[in-house]
């Protein structure tokens, strides 16, 4: 049976939301496994043991969020040519942007020789001000259910071999 990984980090609950709808979904598909994970307990073991992978990451001052960058640092080297050709797709959960934390996270995908089958969903929330950045997130429902269709499409794939 194949295993989805979804490695995740969230400070006001809007990734942690996109997160659990991708995961939702993802364990409805048969023929998968779904994991889902807190960046800060994710590490090269349950890397090597997936098959494929999604990264959902609040952006932080145009960049993926600390916590996501400490996970990449940890198991950077130890599976550099160990996962070559699984699939991954990312999730950004953005205040108005967000592109920079999806190219960071390409960037780091690319140097793991990963596949990208699904271009960056980026959801922006429109926080713009310290407070409502800071505030806790309630991401709208049409934009959870783009988080789910992601990640049953990343098991789907996985449980057809199509990925």
């Amino acid at each position: 049976m194949k295993q989805l990984l979804i490695i995740w980090h969230s400070v006001t609950g809007g990734t942690a939301q996109m997160a659990r709808a991708a995961a939702t979904s993802a364990a409805a598909e048969s023929g998968t496994t779904t994991r889902l994970l807190p960046a800060a307990e994710a590490g090269p073991e349950d890397m090597l043991a997936a098959d494929g992978y999604v990264f959902a990451t609040p952006e932080n001052l145009a960049a993926i969020a600390g916590m996501m960058k400490d996970f990449f640092d940890r198991c950077y080297y130890p599976v550099l040519g160990r996962i070559e050709g699984r699939p991954y797709a990312s999730m950004i959960c953005a205040g108005s942007d967000g592109e920079n934390a999806a190219r960071q996270i390409a960037r780091i995908a690319t140097g793991w020789r990963l596949r990208e089958v699904a271009a960056p969903l980026i959801i922006r929330t429109g926080a713009q001000t310290p407070e409502a950045i800071l505030a806790p997130k309630e991401i709208a429902s049409k934009d959870l259910a783009r988080c789910a269709e992601l990640g049953l499409s990343l098991a789907a794939g996985l449980a057809m071999g199509v990925f």
